[in-house]
């Protein structure tokens, strides 16, 4: 049994799904969403907004309230060092991934999307076939079902992932203490902190598999001691594998947008900047019926990313190159205050 036709699938209602959804809308096209889930999807990561994001945002006309930051600061464990930078294009925002996802769907609604619940297991073309037996069908198909993507794997681009890093977050009820979203270092891996209200800060820790939350903060002692005592707000969330390839981004009338179309790391914190930049490149090919263009601005907005996140990994493998990090940012402010500008654009 199939459904009717619409312009544009979308598979994965997640942020990058309903951004894509939203672009396709507003560029004319007949949009259908296919999501498992219902209401406001949570999801391990940092919560931070780039200035770029915001601002994708505000032009998708999507309103999301939360918590200013001015930009990023590297920690060292101890503390004692710190290297900050402020943006240059303006504040960032801290949200509530829930609340983010909860504005972009009631955007997503007021312009016309559709959404269908129902999970995918195959995808033909741009027919995507569900698991209670029905498909749904369209001109093109956007795959944007994250990390794991089914869509990916469906139409032959899978080139599998690195299983050593790995994501989980957590909310304190501590009143933020600084107006950056706070980067701490160990040997082990990374802990984000990340203001998210007047009242509550989010903790993103990344690092190898099997890394317990309790155990990754003591990693940190100078955030241990602001934790101190502190309430948490919710359990414990993971997410990883975090590296995961495509051997490329489009395929026939199928392009891949956000983390279905490979990713690093969320060592950089960009995932969403170039998941809505990318879904405006890919709904902008597919008004012009050119997809081979979505590979070509793929490569150039992702770029950057690429380079910077794969060689901060490589590097901070070495234990020397991570214990170094820090003070040798702090040393060269210019140089660190420009790749962090150049990642929040």
């Amino acid at each position: 049994m199939s459904s009717g036709l619409a312009d544009l699938v979308v598979v994965g209602g997640g942020p990058v799904g309903l951004a894509a959804a939203i672009e396709a809308r507003l560029a004319g096209l007949s949009v259908l969403v296919v999501e498992p889930r219902t209401g406001s999807v949570d999801k391990a990561c940092g919560e931070g907004l780039m200035p770029g994001t915001v601002l994708a945002l505000t032009r998708l006309g999507v309103s999301v309230d939360g918590s200013p930051f001015r930009g990023i600061r590297y920690v060292a464990p101890s503390g004692r060092t710190t290297v900050t930078h402020h943006f240059s294009a303006g504040p960032g925002l801290g949200v509530r991934r829930t609340a983010l996802h909860a504005a972009l769907a009631r955007r997503a609604e007021d312009v016309g999307v559709l959404r269908r619940r129902g999970r995918v297991v195959g995808v033909t073309g741009a027919v995507a076939e569900l698991d209670d037996g029905t498909s749904v069908h369209g001109n093109w198909l956007l795959g944007c079902d994250g990390l794991h993507s089914v869509v990916r794997r469906e139409v032959g681009l899978d080139q599998g992932g690195d299983a050593r890093r790995f994501g989980i977050r957590r909310h304190a009820a501590v009143a933020p203490w600084a107006d950056v979203v706070e980067v701490h270092w160990s040997a082990r891996g990374e802990a984000y902190v990340t203001p998210v209200s007047d009242s509550e800060v989010g903790i993103a820790v990344l690092g190898p598999r099997g890394w317990r939350f309790d155990e990754a903060v003591t990693a940190f002692p100078a955030l241990a001691r602001r934790l101190d005592g502190a309430a948490w707000t919710t359990a414990a969330r993971g997410a990883g594998p975090l590296r995961q390839r495509a051997s490329a981004p489009v395929r026939g009338q199928v392009l891949l947008v956000g983390d279905a179309a490979g990713y690093v790391d969320a060592l950089t914190g960009e995932g969403l900047r170039i998941g809505l930049a990318c879904a405006r490149a890919a709904v902008h090919s597919i008004v012009l019926g050119r997809p081979e263009d979505y590979s070509r601005s793929w490569r150039a907005v992702t770029r950057d990313y690429r380079w910077l996140t794969s060689a901060l990994v490589t590097a901070t493998r070495v234990p020397l190159a991570r214990h170094l990090l820090v003070p040798v940012a702090s040393r060269l402010p210019r140089v660190f205050g420009a790749a962090v500008d150049s990642l929040a654009r």
